[in-house]
């Protein structure tokens, strides 16, 4: 994707050193905007495989309310472990095992996952249970019965709970909008790791926006994605510059089961990714 490569250029050419909560250091420019034609194809990123499996769980696992890893876990999806591993690594239970190790423990013993396993009101709590509000069902019920509303609205940063989250939220605010029978997303994402975490991130809420287009009987519009401290870390630099060399491939297709009718009627199998020919994935170290 162009859009991308252009977001990863400017960011080399124009941001500023900047140390971070991590310690590992960034490349980091404030405020940039991407946009993506859903009717264009579904906008994964080509020039390194994407693990598409991850960014499925972990939407299902958002809106089923989930703020234990034990369900991502259960299918072979990594990429919320290290948190709650490094919680648990500056406990006094910690037996130095590796973070394989743990995550088996997670997958096997129910007591294990419950008392580590959870991130606190992270993504799917605020989704769901904002101080009492299903902020995912009333989102679609208006969409529903009234399309043109300038309040059709997810946020996801609560700052009553912020303290309790393991990760306070990076995708932190959207914003839904109808017109001419197609629906448009906006994401305002406050954190935004370049590398690692943005390619999820726009794949993650363009299918959330497909789910909901469907179940709402709406074509498809935009998805708009508002970057607040936009970064590449220190240690992503090479990998960047790897992926700058090479040139975006067609995007593929995603097919969603049309017999899902409700947001949370959809499973995993629901999902078909059709003409995906990304090049060979690229590695790097998560900033915990």
């Amino acid at each position: 994707m162009k859009q991308y490569l252009d977001l990863c250029k400017y960011i080399l050419d124009h941001g500023t050193k900047k140390d971070d909560r991590t310690n590992t250091g960034t490349t980091s420019v404030f405020g940039y905007q991407m946009r993506f034609n859903l009717e264009d194809g579904f906008p994964l990123l080509t020039t390194k495989r994407v693990h598409l499996k991850s960014i499925i769980h972990e939407l299902l696992w958002f809106i089923s309310g989930s703020t234990n890893i034990k369900y991502l876990v259960d299918n072979d999806v990594r990429i919320w472990n290290d948190w709650p591993y490094d919680k648990y690594k500056r406990s006094s239970e910690y037996k130095n095992e590796t973070i394989e190790e743990f995550a088996q423990r997670i997958k096997n013993d129910d007591k294990f996952a419950k008392q580590w396993g959870n991130l606190g009101p992270v993504y799917g709590k605020q989704w769901r249970n904002f101080d009492g509000v299903d902020q995912l069902s009333n989102l679609i019920e208006q969409i529903k019965t009234n399309p043109n509303s300038r309040r059709l609205i997810i946020s996801s940063w609560n700052p009553k709970e912020v303290d309790q989250m393991a990760l306070p939220p990076c995708h932190s605010f959207m914003q839904f909008y109808v017109v001419n029978g197609k629906l448009s997303c906006q994401l305002y994402q406050r954190s935004a790791d370049v590398f690692l975490g943005v390619p999820f991130n726009i794949a993650s809420y363009a299918l959330l926006t497909m789910m909901i287009a469907q179940v709402c009987d709406l074509g498809l519009g935009d998805f708009v994605h508002t970057l607040g401290d936009a970064h590449i870390y220190s240690n992503h630099i090479e990998q960047v510059h790897k992926q700058l060399k090479r040139t975006p491939r067609k995007l593929p297709k995603m097919v969603l089961n049309k017999n899902a009718k409700s947001i949370f009627d959809f499973k995993y199998d629901d999902f078909t990714l059709e003409d995906y020919n990304p090049y060979s994935g690229i590695k790097g170290k998560v900033a915990v």
